[in-house]
């Protein structure tokens, strides 16, 4: 059982675990952590390449979690997510094959390569954490985290998500190219993983190869984290601070759609997840400032107007912290 003087050593052991596999990418790990201690999901924008996959499958293992991956493409269809009934000929009655959502954490790969009816089929998953089935409603395991992946760079055979859906993901990263020196790494661990063997034949090992399988964490573990996590105060000062920038960005003459007030809660429960993650049992302000743009950006969509003058989301954002003071 987790108690008040572990907070951080759980963090860091789930941390230090995954950084053994994927280089750099605290920050992503961070994100993930949070979305997993509040019950949020994440989306990942990020060119190919940049280990979403591998982090996440690290991050399953390391707090023994189920894990399935989707990629998402042209021609998926909802049952290929959700699952389908089934008949069963040598009893004449159908039956529940239960798909990939049926599990604590989802990677959902590229997932603006899928039509919007199976974009579609994540939202009841991902708001009521249930899936239906024919005429059967199954609840999904607890937790529930959906992390989607999305190619920010190749735009050919995609659909853009749209605003109801993006509003479901808690927190959207955008990933970066490891530093010079991160790289370095990358290329002197690969070097060194040698060969997989198999039978008579060996194939060079990869970063997946390299997963622990041991945890470092246990499921109660991380319901244990999840309900210290409701315990972080957040002062009303906090409070009003989250609800005036949320509004100002439904005021802003550059942007045309604001954050809903899903975005307030969503920047309240993150910030009491990096408090926790941090070993406080307070929020500060500059939990506000960390979080922000993973919170506010992908709700917000700017006037025609503001994109003509050269002004992108980041910027309009920027100006508003800036007046937040």
């Amino acid at each position: 059982m987790i108690v008040e003087t572990e907070k951080r050593n759980w963090a860091d052991a789930v941390r230090t675990r995954v950084g053994e596999v994927v280089v750099g990418q605290d920050t992503v790990v961070e994100r993930t952590l949070i979305a997993l201690l509040t019950g949020g999901h994440l989306l990942l924008q990020g060119a190919p390449g940049l280990a979403k996959t591998l982090l996440v499958n690290s991050v399953a293992r390391a707090m023994d979690l189920e894990f399935s991956r989707v990629q998402f493409t042209i021609d998926l269809l909802p049952s290929d997510i959700l699952g389908s009934e089934i008949l069963d000929q040598t009893k004449g009655e159908f039956r529940v094959h239960k798909g990939p959502v049926f599990t604590n954490l989802l990677l959902a790969d590229e997932i603006n390569r899928a039509a919007p009816k199976v974009q579609s089929a994540l939202l009841e998953a991902m708001q009521e954490r249930k899936a239906t089935i024919g005429n059967h409603v199954f609840h999904l395991p607890l937790p529930f985290l959906v992390i989607a992946t999305q190619n920010p760079v190749e735009q050919s055979g995609t659909f853009e998500l749209p605003e109801a859906q993006l509003d479901r993901f808690m927190l959207c990263h955008r990933l970066d190219y490891p530093t010079g020196d991160e790289e370095e790494d990358i290329l002197k661990r690969q070097l060194d993983m040698g060969l997989r063997r198999e039978n008579r034949g060996a194939v060079p090992k990869t970063a997946f190869d390299m997963i622990p399988y041991e945890p470092v964490a246990r499921l109660e573990d991380l319901v244990d984290a999840m309900d210290a996590v409701q315990k972080v105060y957040v002062s009303d000062v906090f409070t009003k601070h989250v609800v005036e920038l949320v509004r100002r960005t439904r005021e802003n003459p550059r942007i045309e759609l604001g954050a809903s007030p899903r975005a307030g809660l969503a920047i309240t429960q993150a910030a009491r997840a990096r408090a926790f993650i941090f070993d406080r049992d307070y929020v500060v302000p500059e939990d506000l400032y960390a979080l922000a743009e993973d919170v506010i950006l992908h709700r917000i969509r700017l006037t025609y107007e503001a994109l003509a003058e050269g002004f992108d989301g980041k910027h309009v954002l920027d100006d508003l912290m800036k007046e937040l003071g």
